[in-house]
């Protein structure tokens, strides 16, 4: 059997993907914090971690109390009340999730497949895909209406 030499350019060659990024789960530990945002965000290839960034450095400009959590293996973003979005990384592109999407206006254009039916967002592959003005709004509108869950309340 004669084996065939790769001819692919150093480019070309395939990557070997971060689980994350194949549609499954990140390996990233759930925790709550800016350190493991952070490291998550710092863990992803380009263009994920560049759009990833700036999705962080906007929510930090549009909430000023902002929290920050891996949860799913995705960076989670709220306020003290609640969760508000979700960022994470997939085969090509970045998911941008507003858990409460459905009130936003205007809606985002994405309805992720088994995130919660009031869920939008958007699917960005690049930077110049990212509107900062629609985005920030978005956030700011999300940080009004958080997510609280049932442990949430009883924590008050």
């Amino acid at each position: 059997m004669a084996v065939k030499k790769d001819t692919r350019t150093p480019q070309a060659k395939s990557v070997e993907l971060l689980v994350a990024m194949t549609g499954k789960a990140s390996p990233a530990k759930a925790a709550e914090g800016d350190k493991p945002v952070f490291a998550y965000i710092e863990s992803l290839p380009e263009p994920q971690k560049s759009i990833a960034k700036h999705v962080d450095a906007v929510a930090a400009k549009a909430i000023p109390d902002l929290k920050r959590a891996v949860k799913w293996g995705m960076a989670y973003y709220g306020v003290p009340d609640g969760w508000c979005f979700s960022s994470g990384a997939f085969v090509g592109h970045l998911k941008l999730m507003f858990i409460r999407g459905n009130e936003l206006q205007p809606e985002p254009p994405v309805t992720p497949f088994r995130m919660g039916k009031a869920t939008r967002g958007v699917e960005l592959t690049a930077m110049d895909e990212f509107d900062d003005d629609q985005v920030l709004s978005w956030m700011a509108q999300a940080a009004k209406k958080p997510y609280v869950t049932a442990a949430m309340k009883k924590k008050k």
